[in-house]
């Protein structure tokens, strides 16, 4: 630490705390035996405004850790309800996290500073309110490597090491990850009051977003509906990018979509490998409910249970109010359906899209299907085909097409021959669109795993650094872009809460 300057903390503010109390309960974390630093994100401290000096005294490390309150800082848990695995939860809130306050980044944006794995709270529900150190550690990698692909996430400032042993399936130690978010208000916590027949609080609660959040639709003729619109929006958005990077959520359970639209909840989460559309990771989906190809369908049903929130707020009449709302969730389809081949339009080194792309999309889909084609790979060396930079390496010698495939691929080479970006101009989207590296599952459990069991971190830091540059391949790094062998394979992730 530089001893020359005197380190000065974030200010918090808390306009969460002007709403009702029963929108939250004050509770205060919960001291850890022996706080230990395992990462900072001093990229992220840049772009918030935060001290780096700050940021790694001890000062930083005892409020991160829970064990002080920071000035101004008023912990509270949020109450939230929600639909999981489509049966409504009644009272589900904060458990095992604390929001310590908001902090204004040099932007003007405001964002939440919540600790999570920080003691139980009104909400633990018998819980024990801790995390292991394993998903702290896959929430910081994977939530990482999501802003480094430029889709909007909540972010991990810091890891911090308890000393604590927490018991789940058996022992494991502990951890508390700093999680920064535009926000914590999810559609969980409108069905939290919508449910109750709190209509007050539903309307308490969107005006809270509408000027914390969307507040260029104050002034709207109707603002709840132009409200509702622009969330729609941005969940449409947000899902097509998962689809276009081949992520899948795991738990897209109402408690798990943000008003914002953001990702959130990094639990039985992954990058799909092999390209199955039906493909599941979470080890409690017996039913595939959150499986790839049903996560579009699902954000339009979670939607809707948050447009049934808003009807007395739409329109006093109440026939007028459903046809509103039917019509929003209606062009959710829409919103998805563009956003979805803009997606893959970059992904294929197109700019202006043209009858016949979606199905040119649809045939290499199915292509990779057929054949398990591993989903990034494939896409990564169509980005070798169009190649114009001179240092670009290719990772042609670790994926093999299939004669299909090239077939499809001279198809595309015509469609791509239309489009009126220069080569250069095509490279460069498609380079961006498509990473060599995504945090792998394999290796994000082998990362938790030499940490869990020997107190190694070397492949944590090592796959973050990685995944922080995701379109930056070199041949030293080959071993990070390559598929899982069928020994690696990891066909389920635990929530490990």
């Amino acid at each position: 630490m530089n001893t020359t300057s005197t380190p000065v903390g974030p200010t918090f503010d808390t306009t969460f705390a002007s709403l009702p109390e029963r929108f939250y309960s004050y509770a205060q974390p919960v001291s850890v035996a022996n706080a230990t630093p395992i990462v900072d994100n001093q990229l992220l401290a840049k772009e918030l405004g935060i001290d780096l000096h700050w940021l790694a005294s001890d000062e930083a490390l005892q409020v991160m850790a829970g064990n002080q309150t920071a000035m101004g800082s008023a912990p509270m848990a949020q109450a939230y309800a929600g639909h999981q695995f489509g049966s409504f939860n009644p009272q589900l809130g904060d458990g095992r996290a604390h929001l310590l306050g908001e902090i204004v980044a040099p932007n003007g944006e405001r964002f939440d500073f919540q600790l999570k794995g920080s003691g139980p709270t009104p909400y633990s529900r018998r819980g024990d309110g801790r995390s292991p150190l394993g998903p702290v550690l896959r929430e910081y990698l994977v939530s990482e490597a999501m802003a480094a692909l430029g889709v909007p996430t909540t972010r991990s400032l810091a890891a911090i090491a308890t000393g604590d042993t927490v018991m789940r399936q058996g022992p494991a130690p502990g951890a508390v990850l700093t999680r920064i978010a535009p926000s914590h208000i999810r559609v969980g916590t409108f069905e939290y009051f919508a449910m109750q027949g709190d209509e007050a609080g539903v309307k308490t609660l969107a005006d809270y977003c509408l000027q914390r959040h969307f507040s260029h639709l104050i002034k709207h003729p109707q603002p709840y509906l132009a409200l509702l619109n622009e969330i729609i929006e941005r969940q449409a958005k947000l899902i097509a990018q998962w689809q276009g990077f081949g992520f899948i959520h795991g738990v897209m359970n109402t408690d798990n979509m943000l008003i914002c639209g953001a990702t959130v909840d990094y639990g039985p989460c992954a990058f799909m490998d092999q390209f199955d559309p039906d493909k599941v990771f979470s080890s409690i989906d017996r039913q595939g409910r959150y499986r790839y190809n049903q996560q579009p369908g699902i954000g339009q049903w979670n939607l809707t249970r948050l447009a049934q929130t808003l009807l007395p707020l739409l329109h006093s009449d109440g026939e007028h109010a459903l046809a509103d709302a039917q019509q929003a969730l209606d062009d959710y389809v829409t919103h998805y359906s563009v956003a979805y081949q803009r997606v893959m339009s970059n992904k294929l080194g197109m700019s202006e899209p043209q009858t016949g792309d979606q199905a040119l999309t649809e045939q290499l889909l199915a292509i990779m299907a057929e054949h398990q084609l591993d989903f990034t790979l494939c896409f990564r060396y169509l980005v070798d085909q169009v190649a114009t930079d001179a240092e670009h390496l290719p990772l042609m010698d670790v994926f093999i097409a299939p004669d299909e495939l090239v077939l499809w691929q001279q198809q595309w080479q015509k469609r791509i021959a239309t489009d009126s970006q220069s080569q250069v101009q095509r490279y460069q989207q498609m380079n961006l669109a498509n990473p060599a590296f995504i945090a792998r599952n394999h290796q994000v459990e082998l990362a938790i795993r030499a940490a869990e069991d020997k107190g190694d971190y070397q492949p944590f830091y090592a796959l973050l650094k990685v995944v922080q540059s995701p379109s930056d391949y070199q041949q030293p790094l080959k071993k990070f872009a390559l598929a899982p062998t069928p020994q690696e394979l990891v066909h389920h992730t635990f929530c490990g809460t």
